[in-house]
């Protein structure tokens, strides 16, 4: 029965699951954005809602270091289910973690939301008072929301359509496009404006503990081929447990174990390979996507709380420093590859 039912109160440690997903194009595209800074009035660094502590990448502190910033965390209709106290409440510790940085929380569905971000960015704009506009940069960790956030900052600003491509997957922006207007120019100020560059999604060169590891694949910012199905399936299955083993209890009772749970799944939806038998891995990732789209319960992975964002500044330099470590290892390799294989080709192979 539910009621005896007890859910995990701990997920187990995989100490094998890879541990970064920094890829080339990432790397190219911070030391991208490094160049350009000079060029740009303010940086908005946007987070996931469900993980605001684990999709900060440590990077930006160092590499955007002085810029204006304004944080947004996306998808927050993703991690609650109507505005609630505990929301109040968690906006609140945020924005006082962040201050003097303005932080809104946006579902880029809403209009009233696009707005409240709108409002704000010509707050700063009206102040800095150029007469030849100012140039803005969207940021953020692989899929949180960056291109759909753009796109609907153009709807709502200019009334214009979709210009930044996006999708399910991470890495569909792979290189910084160029500036779109998202706030016309007061009437007779000819050239001024807001603009605002799409850049790629930048993932951290080191992830610190399995944990980060699996919520940032959870909410996608991962291609789904790095972290096996299965564990992502039972890592949901996990945290549905600790919101509410309600959440699938048309599927199966109370469990927790994934298996039984993503057979019962498969044969209830038709996910039938040959003779019938359960899909269960197309299955696991059905389940993982329905989740993200928010069809299968919308709450947190990250705690939000005074005494996890106590710790979260001290890690976060640590983290930092470890980051810039692997960068830095990560480059040296790099360059070694490619000095053996100039030999190799001077040596005629």
């Amino acid at each position: 029965m539910a009621a005896s039912f007890v859910p995990r109160a701990l997920f187990p440690t995989l100490d094998s699951l890879p541990r970064s997903y920094y890829l080339g194009h990432h790397a190219a595209g911070l030391a991208k954005m490094r160049t350009m800074l000079s060029q740009i009035d303010l940086v908005i660094e946007c987070r996931d809602y469900r993980i605001p502590l684990t999709s900060r990448n440590p990077m930006f502190e160092q590499s955007l270091a002085g810029q204006e910033r304004m944080i947004v965390y996306t998808k927050k209709d993703l991690g609650t289910v109507g505005g609630t106290h505990e929301d109040s409440r968690r906006h609140a510790l945020l924005r006082h973690f962040h201050a003097p940085a303005p932080v809104l929380f946006s579902d880029h569905k809403s209009p009233r939301d696009v707005r409240q971000i709108l409002t704000h960015i010509r707050a700063s704009y009206e102040q800095q008072g150029s007469l030849t506009g100012s140039h803005l940069m969207i940021v953020g960790m692989p899929n949180v929301g960056k291109s759909s956030l753009l796109n609907a900052l153009r709807r709502e600003g200019v009334g214009k359509g979709k210009v930044a491509h996006t999708g399910a997957q991470p890495g569909i922006t792979r290189k910084i496009g160029t500036s779109v207007k998202i706030i016309a120019p007061p009437e007779g100020e000819g050239s001024g404006g807001v603009y605002l560059l799409d850049t790629p999604g930048v993932f951290i060169p080191y992830v610190p503990d399995a944990d980060h590891m699996l919520k940032l694949a959870l909410c996608g910012s991962v291609k789904d081929n790095v972290i096996p199905p299965f564990t992502l399936a039972d890592y949901l299955l996990y945290h549905m447990n600790l919101a509410s083993p309600d959440l699938y209890s048309h599927y199966h009772p109370p469990t927790n174990d994934v298996m039984p749970l993503l057979e019962a799944i498969a044969r209830q939806t038709g996910r039938l390979q040959k003779g019938g038998t359960p899909d269960l891995e197309g299955t696991a990732m059905w389940l993982v996507q329905r989740w993200r789209n928010g069809h299968l319960g919308r709450f947190m992975l990250d705690e939000v709380s005074a005494a996890a964002l106590e710790q979260y500044g001290p890690a976060m330099d640590g983290e930092k420093q470890s980051s810039v470590n692997q960068m830095r290892r990560a480059g040296k390799e790099a360059l070694r590859v490619k000095a053996k294989a100039r030999r190799a080709a001077a040596n005629g192979g």
